[in-house]
């Protein structure tokens, strides 16, 4: 694809919480959506959809509720559990987003925010 083109990519994310609370998720997870956007340049009318998952220790509130809470009602959003790993990171929100977007996939800026930077020490912050 040449550069200009519109072209379906994703866009990874993923933060964490101190404390499983419906305030706590929605906050970090709205504060890693509107990242991993303006990182991005994503208009919320080019998002497909966004795949959530969340740790085992996570049961308080589903994410998809910051989403709709920030605008994205209308995008389709799906919530799942994370598989239970031993030794894996815990009180994880992990994002999927797909989106129609301008930039080439080298070119995609990921968002690990809080203790989930660690997940990615790889990735420009």
């Amino acid at each position: 694809m040449r550069k200009g083109e519109w072209r379906l990519v994703a866009i990874r994310g993923a933060t964490t919480i101190r404390e499983d609370t419906p305030d706590e998720i929605r906050e970090r997870t709205s504060e890693v959506l509107e990242e991993m956007m303006d990182r991005n340049d994503v208009r919320s009318d080019a998002i497909v959809s966004i795949i959530f998952t969340t740790t085992p220790d996570i049961v308080s509130e589903f994410p998809a509720v910051a989403a709709r809470g920030i605008g994205l009602a209308e995008v389709p959003l799906l919530c799942s559990q994370e598989i239970p790993v031993a030794g894996s990171m815990e009180k994880c929100i992990r994002v999927l987003m797909h989106t129609y977007s301008l930039k080439r996939r080298s070119e995609i800026r990921h968002a690990y925010l809080h203790g989930a930077r660690q997940l990615r020490t790889d990735l420009p912050e």
